[in-house]
């Protein structure tokens, strides 16, 4: 095989296909057997954006790691501009409008956190990670991003924001006992939370998923039909192009959030798990990928990165099942969503770099 076909990361490239063939297939049929108006678009995204994450692989490690400042700095003024300029969809201002697109910066100033915390905890000595001068740095550099976002307002964009920090901070090595006081803190004043800090339909999402069946025509009704949906597919499913809930449009947002849902209404149980095994070896790759990689800051951000993913993928799956509250959070990969599919190629792309490095011998290193 030749070597730049040889020096590729096929692992990722494979299940990413194999993940983003099951969105296609399932956006094709959810528009009853139609490529208008998402599998095509779909499509055609994916294989953009993997020629882009083959081509940042190739960017050394060394040259965008000064960058990661400046990017967060970027990505901020994008979230001030989105305040300003953005437009308005789901009940929230998170887009800017480009014409021939829309982006959503959140998913961009994920990323240029990630990197920055990274940056920031491979200057800490390990020996230094109790200390306040290891704890207040990321505190400030989440929470502006975090500000901004919930004004928007996007609180579920947002906790995974904290969370996606949380564990980069976790994988640094801050102390245990640290992140079991954060969320006993948090536990106490929920209360304060729910009352003060949510909106009326916030809360009436943490309500709802405590039980969907009080409303089940109103704000339940997400997550009734999701689990009716999951629930008629059985253990072989309806068949492709054979899902009623979806075609008959009783299951609502089946091209984005609950795609997933369709997905198990029409190959039932066992597609269902074939897709949470796409995700599993994806995570496990890139776990892999952090684990092998030479630097700190190498591992922290291949770390960072694909825990991040795998948030987005567990609280959609927990969410599509009634087991998170509804949030607007989309299926890697598999979802229709150009920004959504954006970040997370991004963060292949860059893993990719990441394992290509970890795979370059001695003799191949140039000064």
């Amino acid at each position: 095989m030749p070597r730049p076909l040889a020096d590729q990361s096929w692992q990722a490239i494979t299940i990413t296909s194999g993940l983003a063939l099951v969105g296609g297939l399932t956006l094709f049929s959810v528009a009853d057997g139609s490529f208008s108006p998402w599998a095509a678009s779909h499509g055609v995204r994916f294989f953009l954006f993997l020629a882009v994450a083959i081509g940042i692989s190739y960017i050394p490690v060394t040259f965008y790691k000064p960058l990661v400042y400046p990017a967060l700095a970027a990505s901020l003024l994008l979230l001030v501009a989105v305040l300003l300029l953005g437009a308005i969809k789901g009940g929230a201002r998170s887009w800017l409008d480009l014409g021939f697109m829309q982006i959503q910066p959140s998913e961009l100033v994920k990323i240029a956190l990630l990197g920055v915390l990274a940056r920031f905890f491979e200057t800490v000595p390990p020996t230094e990670m109790r200390s306040l001068r290891a704890l207040w740095p990321p505190i400030v550099l989440t929470a502006v991003p975090f500000l901004l976002i919930a004004a928007q307002p996007d609180l579920g964009t947002g906790m995974l924001l904290l969370l996606s920090a949380a564990i980069s901070c976790f994988l640094a090595g801050f102390p245990l006992m640290w992140f079991v006081g954060a969320g006993l803190a948090i536990a106490v004043s929920i209360p304060v939370i729910y009352t003060f800090l949510l909106l009326p339909h916030q809360q009436q999402r943490l309500t709802i998923f405590l039980n969907p069946q009080d409303d089940p025509l109103g704000a339940g009704y997400h997550v009734s039909q999701s689990l009716i949906a999951i629930g008629s597919g059985g253990i072989d499913g309806k068949g492709w192009l054979g899902g009623s809930q979806s075609h008959l449009q009783y299951l609502p947002e089946t091209h984005t959030d609950f795609i997933f849902s369709a997905i198990a209404e029409e190959w039932g149980l066992i597609g269902g798990i074939v897709v949470i095994m796409l995700f599993g070896l994806l995570v496990r790759w890139g776990m892999k990928v952090s684990r092998k990689a030479g630097g700190r800051f190498e591992k922290l951000f291949a770390g960072s990165l694909i825990n991040s993913l795998y948030l987005y993928i567990a609280i959609n799956l927990m969410m599509v099942i009634g087991l998170a509250p509804v949030v607007g959070i989309p299926l890697p990969l598999v979802s229709y969503g150009g920004s959504a599919m954006m970040a997370a190629m991004l963060s292949i792309g860059l893993l990719m770099g990441i394992d290509r490095a970890n795979r370059r011998s001695p003799r191949d290193i140039r000064p």
